[in-house]
């Protein structure tokens, strides 16, 4: 009887698969985007209203409900901010000693996309979709910290960590990536398998050289495409079904490994450099934001000070 792969989880295979860990936040923001557009759109008869010329909306019935300063559009407003605030809480949990055991960073992860994609969209209706002024400022400046921040997740979630956050040293990666190429050694595999194996690393090996952008950015795209012709091939064999799914477990989270050692330096350059670009925005953006508030406040438009 063929032995299998010993693979036991690490917090390195936690680390690896961010695609299918951030699909699922995705998922579940889109889900909330669409409930949330639908009842407004239908439910407040807002497509009437946004899509009616900003110089008539006033005699429309929505206008005192979901104009910038009406009872809910206020509310959007409020809301929008308040989630976008949320961000901040995921710095300090990354940043101060004492917080650094708070949860997993996964976790507050999720939490921090989730919020920094609901909040720009509970703001874009708090906008009514009409962009001057001030108002103008920051939202144009809100869209562009979110879309930088898609570019930081990218690049965050590419550099190995441990699942509480920590970031993995090198003799860590090497050392983990050392035990999957014994486990493999070690399993009584079919020549076959074996040759299948040895097809799939040289297909998924890092480029000579200095890595380039472009792969770094795109790479993983035909990685992941490797990965599912590699899980075809192997499930062709005449082998067990277990056998199957450990060497495809431990095989893929090789390859995804090694690979990210081979960029690592390139990806903590960039990511250094994303937070250089990435902080001034969102400081410009809170600064302009605060002061629309202030403003709002100051003319009395705030729903429990009528």
């Amino acid at each position: 009887m063929s032995a299998t792969p010993s693979h036991q989880p690490s917090a390195v295979a936690a680390s690896l698969m961010p695609v299918k860990a951030l699909g699922n936040v995705l998922v579940l923001c889109a889900i909330a985007v669409v409930i949330f557009a639908v009842f407004v759109l239908v439910g407040l008869d807002g497509w009437t209203y946004y899509t009616t010329p900003a110089a008539v909306r006033g005699y429309t019935s929505a206008h005192q409900v979901l104009r910038p300063a009406g009872r809910v559009g206020h509310l959007f407003g409020v809301g929008g901010f308040v989630l976008m605030l949320v961000p901040i809480a995921y710095s300090v949990r990354k940043k101060v000693r004492r917080f650094r055991d708070a949860g997993s960073l996964k976790t507050w992860l999720e939490v921090h996309v989730f919020c920094g994609i609901f909040g720009p969209v509970l703001v874009t209706f708090h906008t009514a979709f009409k962009f001057n002024g001030i108002v103008s400022a920051a939202y144009w400046s809100m869209v562009v910290v979110v879309l930088s921040g898609f570019v930081g997740r990218y690049l965050f979630v590419r550099i190995p960590r441990s699942i509480r956050g920590h970031e993995l040293t090198q003799a860590e990666l090497d050392e983990r990536a050392l035990q999957l190429s014994r486990a493999l050694s070690a399993a009584a595999l079919p020549e076959k398998l074996l040759a299948d194996i040895e097809a799939f690393e040289r297909r998924v090996a890092p480029p000579h050289g200095a890595p380039s952008f472009g792969v770094l950015f795109l790479g993983e795209i035909s990685m992941l495409r490797e990965i599912r012709r590699f899980r075809r091939t192997v499930e062709q064999r005449a082998v067990a079904a277990e056998l199957h799914h450990n060497v495809i477990e431990v095989a893929a989270e090789r390859a995804m490994l090694v690979r990210r050692i081979a960029y690592l330096k390139k990806t903590k350059t960039l990511f250094d450099l994303w937070h250089v670009f990435h902080m001034p925005l969102v400081y410009i953006m809170f600064v302009i934001v605060l002061m629309h508030v202030a403003v709002t406040m100051y003319m009395g438009y705030v729903p429990f000070m009528d």
